[in-house]
């Protein structure tokens, strides 16, 4: 799954990533970077 890194200011792959769910209900998806390993963070369902 890829996102948007803020610190790289790229779309990377996200590692190591875990479903979580917001405070409004709605699920993301949490990781790291790839690159730099920097949390990244992505709403909806992961594929």
């Amino acid at each position: 799954m890829t996102g948007y890194c803020m610190k790289c200011r790229e779309s990377r792959e996200i590692q190591d990533t875990e479903q979580v769910t917001m405070k409004n209900g709605r699920a993301a998806t949490r990781g790291r970077c790839g690159d730099c390993g920097a949390t990244m963070f992505r709403i909806g369902k992961s594929s």
